[in-house]
């Protein structure tokens, strides 16, 4: 039965408090290689902390400015609350999107902001939001500074009345303010709410893995943002999920915002953290490995899909610095091996947590968005063997 929301913003600490974690890929059987953390999210990782603003609102006929939104904006912090840059970089499988502020880091090596998440429409009021609060917090304490926000998109305009800018400040403020450790929510959330993913309703996801270094243990830990791929090419533990399926559950499209719009459109953001020392170089290699765990679900870089990845390190907390030399530890490249393998395991498992935690969704003019079927997704697990 499709799930109506006519609920209006929902905010996330209230969220939070009324609703239990959703059941996560693990919790209904499927699959994954490698060892999570103890939330399985980015916020193992230390000092990382996670916020939301979801707007679900009317139903019916778009009109413009009115609805109906199915929108939100998601808030990553690398160290918290703390003001100090980490080493990081990016890396894009296909540009057919945005992440302001990439320059920068490719220059300095530095994330100096907070990232947002949003639709492809907000990103300037996000950005401009986050400089505002920034001001209002005195979050950078030095004079004259000038910063480049980070924000990144993928497009919601089958669920979503995207032209109607329904992201204000004031959800870009609720993100940032609500962001914390602990257990992330996934699939309709933050930036992820309108989101589809696979020929199923995708959203926000996450994971993480925990690397062990002779003496030393490391995390790494993905949020995902995910709306990509042809449903015919979804892989689930690696059995062919969206064939078996071709015929269950199909989306029903009624409208869409934009006619050129072609199956497979879409985007997929996805903010790598991680404690262990890599170097900003290290950074660029352990980004582009997370290609290769969308590649196992379903994910083929497809001309209208902007796919574009960050990675940063919270390790080197001095690194930073404007005036004088610093001393910064490196991992050992011919040892990074296991952060590339835990990159791909977590990422691929963040994505199958969005879908699993997604509910089906009715958004403008009636376009239906069905959420991944446990059930059938077990069967066939079952049937191919995967599981017992």
């Amino acid at each position: 039965m499709m799930k109506t929301h006519l609920v209006a913003v929902i905010l996330f600490g209230f969220q939070s408090m009324v609703c239990a974690q959703k059941p996560r890929a693990r919790d209904i059987g499927i699959p994954f290689e490698g060892n999570p953390g103890k939330y399985n999210a980015i916020t193992d990782v230390k000092g990382v902390e996670v916020g939301f603003s979801t707007i679900i609102s009317g139903s019916g006929k778009n009109i413009i400015g009115k609805g109906p939104a199915r929108t939100g904006v998601t808030a990553i912090f690398p160290r918290g609350r703390s003001s100090v840059p980490v080493y990081a970089n990016w890396y894009t499988l296909n540009g057919n999107g945005e992440m302001t502020g990439t320059t920068w880091i490719t220059e300095s090596g530095f994330l100096e902001t907070p990232i947002m998440i949003t639709n492809t429409n907000s990103v300037g009021v996000c950005r401009d939001a986050m400089l505002k609060w920034f001001v209002e917090k005195n979050w950078i304490k030095e004079e004259g500074w000038y910063t480049y926000p980070v924000v990144a998109e993928t497009w919601d305009g089958v669920m979503n009345d995207i032209y109607g800018f329904h992201v204000k400040e004031s959800n870009a403020y609720e993100a940032l303010n609500t962001a914390r450790s602990g257990p992330v929510q996934e699939g309709n959330v933050g930036g992820g709410t309108g989101m589809m993913c696979l020929g199923f309703k995708g959203g926000t996801g996450t994971s993480s893995r925990i690397i062990k270094f002779k003496d030393s243990t490391y995390t790494i830990g993905v949020l995902v943002q995910s709306n990509f791929g042809r449903k015919k090419n979804l892989a689930i533990a690696g059995v062919p999920v969206g064939v078996e399926l071709k015929d269950t559950l199909n989306s029903e499209i009624h409208k869409l915002a934009q006619s050129h719009v072609q199956e497979g459109d879409g985007s997929i953001i996805v903010v790598l953290a991680t404690d262990a020392p890599l170097l900003p170089h290290q950074l660029k290699r352990i980004a582009a490995r997370i290609a290769l765990g969308v590649g196992k679900v379903g994910g083929r870089g497809e001309n209208g899909s902007g796919d574009i990845f960050i990675a940063f390190s919270t390790a080197n907390p001095s690194a930073f610095n404007r005036q004088a030399i610093s001393t910064v530890s490196q991992f050992p490249n011919d040892q990074i091996n296991p952060l590339f393998e835990g990159t791909v395991q977590a990422v691929e498992e963040a994505i199958i947590n969005a879908m699993v935690a997604a509910d089906d969704m009715e958004g403008i003019n009636g376009n239906k968005a069905y959420a991944l079927p446990h059930k059938k997704v077990i069967e066939l697990l079952r049937r191919y063997g995967r599981i017992k």
